[in-house]
């Protein structure tokens, strides 16, 4: 995507090796002036770091995206959280798809871990785990099994498809997420990342025993001394089960 937006601009690279500064501050110009988020352009600097240590040019991008002149990203939420009905999920007719959406409400999993979700592997009796190869940056973790309703869906995706993942044996991924991606836009279930929202604040609320801020519960200047402990302890552990280890990227989820 790079190499093809740098040729628009009229860059030619003989080979992944002529990557210079000049094509950096191009790339980061365009992504600016086109308005992208400054998450994006971090995610795609991030990327773009990668090329140059690759090629070892280590000094072509320092390492603090401040010095690139990326603002920090912006925090304030909006409440996304997303919650499907059984008649939602029964509108599902492919059987993996469904039970990949149904594992995105129940654990927060994101798309790409709920489709190459092992039972064999992840179900481990009292916490699921997520090899390091199904998540967002080969970050493995564990999400506590804490509801019945888990533990049924659990038992049906195994009956499902036994040693097997969420991606039929005769599909590879890319072709199952182009089914989930038509299935859900011809349903209407746009951008279902609203359920890793939805199911951390459930876990907020369980854990704390009031709602988050963006479903109406205290602010951080409404709590007591007592709240504002419990607040900062549970919101370490939902972004850990998130695949965060991030306390700040809460706010995005929690307010």
């Amino acid at each position: 995507m790079m190499a093809k937006e740098l040729k628009k601009l009229g860059y030619l690279l003989p080979s992944p090796r002529s990557l210079k500064t000049k094509h950096v501050n191009a790339l980061l110009s365009t992504w600016q002036q086109r308005g992208l988020s400054p998450g994006t352009i971090k995610n795609y600097t991030a990327h773009l770091r990668w090329w140059a240590e690759k090629v070892e040019k280590y000094r072509l991008l320092p390492r603090n995206n401040r010095d690139l002149s990326i603002p920090d990203r912006d925090y304030t939420a909006l409440n996304k959280a997303q919650y499907l009905s059984k008649k939602d999920f029964e509108r599902i007719k492919d059987d993996y798809l469904r039970h990949s959406v149904m594992l995105q409400q129940a654990f927060g999993l994101r798309r790409e871990e709920s489709m190459k979700f092992r039972p064999v592997y992840a179900d481990q009796g009292h916490f699921i785990r997520l090899k390091g190869s199904w998540t967002k940056g080969g970050r493995p973790r564990r999400i506590p099994i804490t509801r019945h309703e888990q533990r049924e869906l659990l038992d049906s995706v195994r009956r499902l498809v036994g040693s097997g993942s969420l991606i039929p044996t005769h599909k590879q991924y890319k072709h199952q997420l182009g089914m989930y991606q038509m299935t859900t836009i011809r349903l209407g279930f746009r951008n279902l990342h609203g359920l890793r929202h939805g199911y951390a604040q459930l876990r907020y609320k369980t854990l704390t025993g009031w709602a988050c801020p963006l479903a109406g519960g205290p602010t951080r200047r409404e709590m007591t001394r007592a709240q504002h402990e419990v607040d900062q302890s549970v919101r370490l552990k939902i972004s850990q089960e998130l695949g965060h280890n991030r306390i700040e990227i809460t706010k995005t989820y929690l307010g």
